[in-house]
């Protein structure tokens, strides 16, 4: 395993450990959960490719559903 060390501003930082202990989790297991959801993110032109077929497709979804 790897380790990065990051330098936050305190508004930052607690912040973050609001969020954390809301969720109920460590600050750690926060960070790397929202690094995990971001490498799992479709790349951006998938993406964009999606939203287009969505709207231009829309009217016909409406009837399919």
């Amino acid at each position: 395993m790897t380790s990065i060390t990051l330098d936050l501003a305190e508004a930052q930082h607690t912040a973050l450990q609001a969020r954390a202990q809301a969720l109920g989790l460590t600050i750690e297991d926060l960070v790397r959960l929202s690094i995990q959801a971001l490498i799992n993110r479709p790349p951006d032109e998938l993406q964009r490719t999606i939203d287009y077929v969505t709207r231009k497709n829309a009217e016909l979804y409406r009837r399919l559903a």
